[in-house]
């Protein structure tokens, strides 16, 4: 991905969507644009209009770290924008973001070590996955959770792409497009963080081609951090589910999410996971699970001695 051209619309649609009466600024009748003039920004953040100009064509490299703090005050980022401009600007400078996350985001499997504790997860459906949203590992209730994800044939499944080709991401997800938009956010969010990623440049491409949804979502470079949350599903073996997540980041491998879904005991939502698990077990892909287990803890013990 050209980092200028990240750099250049990201600052461009953000400063859009900064009101004059937000930031304080009287509006007025006569504006031409929907949201700051550069000007505007480059007096809040202190800095010359010439110097913001520069920086939204693209050229961050170089930037101090007190002036993206500023233009990031400046532009009212969130955490998560916030975060994304630093990486940005990171990639720019040649800096470590890429080098640091190439482990785990590049991986596609786990650790044994990693993939006993997900299986070791039983109340829930949990899984682990990278920032371009491929599934590398999940436990039983996982594995039959995303069975329509499963069902796509993907060598490595994909969230994103299930989202935005698969038919039934519609019914999966019940408020479909707040589901895809943070689809998008966490895919816009990696690209700043990892630009030399072919694979996700390949999957942005392919999803760009496919569905006029993503082109447009894409566009608007929105980011987002997905950490806790509670969602709605509909799944077609037991219904619908309202589930909380919790997603972890995983120290040993930088660019790996781990996430667990958790139901309100007692709950309707708590009884369909436990019918999910019932109907797991039947399954030909959960053959001999305890054998899995064993030998999974057996390549834990070997890789401790080592």
């Amino acid at each position: 991905m050209d980092n200028r051209s990240e750099v250049r619309e990201f600052l461009v649609s953000r400063r859009g969507n900064v009101t004059p009466q937000q930031a304080g600024i009287p509006g007025g009748s006569d504006r031409r644009v929907p949201g700051l003039r550069r000007s505007e920004v480059a007096m809040l953040a202190g800095v010359s209009v010439e110097y913001y100009t520069k920086l939204e064509r693209g050229i961050l490299s170089g930037v101090s770290d007190s002036v993206l703090e500023a233009i990031a005050t400046a532009l009212q980022l969130d955490e998560a924008e916030r975060g994304h401009l630093f990486d940005l600007a990171r990639a720019a400078s040649g800096g470590s973001v890429t080098r640091r996350r190439t482990r785990g985001s590049r991986a596609l499997s786990l650790r044994p070590g990693l993939a006993a504790a997900v299986e070791a997860v039983t109340a829930g459906p949990a899984f682990v996955r990278n920032g371009r949203m491929d599934v590398l590992g999940t436990n039983l209730l996982g594995r039959a959770f995303y069975d329509d994800v499963y069902a796509m044939g993907d060598p490595v499944p994909n969230l994103a792409r299930f989202c935005f080709l698969a038919d039934s991401a519609h019914r999966f997800y019940p408020y479909w497009d707040a589901a895809a938009d943070v689809t998008v956010a966490i895919l816009r969010a990696e690209a700043g963080r990892d630009p030399r990623d072919k694979d996700l440049h390949d999957l942005v491409g392919e999803l760009s081609t496919r569905s006029e949804e993503f082109r447009a979502k894409w566009a608007a470079h929105n980011v987002r951090r997905h950490g806790t949350g509670v969602k709605p599903f509909h799944h077609p073996v037991v219904g619908d589910l309202t589930l909380t997540f919790e997603g972890l980041e995983v120290t040993e491998d930088p660019g790996l999410q781990f996430l667990i879904y958790m139901a309100e005991p007692g709950s309707p939502s708590a009884e369909a996971l436990r019918l999910l698990g019932s109907w797991a077990a039947s399954q030909t892909w959960a053959a001999r699970p305890a054998d899995q287990a064993t030998h999974r803890t057996q390549e834990v013990m070997r890789s401790d001695r080592a």
